[in-house]
């Protein structure tokens, strides 16, 4: 039996892991910030699949939160074999409408707290000569829009190089590029979301399932749904130039509101 820490356990395409992974027997170590939600979560799942669920209460915000997370995927007497790197949030507002402290915090998650999670989870990995780590981004980062999607493009590019850097190792990396989710992300960052079409909106749990067969195919990038596929092809071979406008009135009619 083998275990997974799932970062941003408690809502959104994290539960969707975490009831997957569950579902298929792993342990888990369940990160979030409420700690009363992460354990009821973790009774849930281990009442309802047999397996059993650590938490680990950590605010990746924070050095302390990152450092108690990379603390935990390098212990080596309880080993780590599957990372999903999937907490994040967005802001609410256009460039230099966010505070900067925000824009930093932003930043401090999505980037710094992936990069030193997925460092301390592959080194350990590697040693043993197997594992595997999803580091959740978003269709964002393949079109220009703003600080979100700028994170989220490094993400791509950061774990694709190390998965290059990594072949042969036995450690897989990949990551997660999804559209539209049906989760609590939109809501916490004051978003509206009525004026999205229906088509757009992805199951978190198909989701899920998706990714995790792509991890297991080896592609260091998933786009888990032939809609986006389709999307994101049709951004490839549109102009940057024009493409920026079309993202940024794209993004006045389906972002914040």
């Amino acid at each position: 039996m083998t275990t997974a820490l799932i970062t941003g356990s408690t809502a959104g395409i994290g539960a969707a892991f975490a009831r997957r992974l569950a579902a298929d027997g792993h342990d888990l170590v369940l990160v979030a910030r409420d700690t009363k939600r992460l354990r009821d979560q973790a009774t849930e799942l281990h009442d309802r699949h047999g397996i059993e669920a650590e938490v680990l209460t950590a605010d990746l915000a924070t050095d302390e939160g990152i450092e108690a997370v990379a603390a935990r995927l390098g212990d080596r007497r309880n080993p780590v074999d599957l990372l999903i790197n999937n907490a994040g949030f967005g802001n609410k507002g256009r460039y230099l409408e966010v505070p900067m402290a925000d824009e930093l915090t932003m930043l401090k998650v999505h980037v710094e707290a992936v990069l030193r999670l997925t460092s301390a989870a592959a080194e350990a990995m590697r040693e043993r000569g197997r594992g595997g780590i999803v580091n959740v981004a978003s269709v964002a980062a393949f079109v220009p829009r703003g600080t979100y999607g700028a994170s989220k493009a490094w993400v791509v590019q950061f774990t694709q190089g190390a998965a290059r850097d990594l072949a042969g190792s036995g450690v897989r990396l990949m990551a997660l590029c999804p559209g539209f989710v049906r989760t609590e992300f939109h809501q916490r960052a004051g978003m509206g979301t009525d004026n999205i079409p229906g088509w757009m909106w992805l199951d978190a749990d198909k989701l899920a399932a998706a990714a995790l067969a792509d991890l297991a195919r080896g592609r260091t990038v998933s786009i888990p749904d032939p809609r986006y596929k389709a999307l994101m092809g049709l951004v490839k071979l549109t102009p940057r130039g024009l493409l920026g406008g079309v993202t940024s009135r794209t993004g006045r009619k389906y972002g914040p509101q």
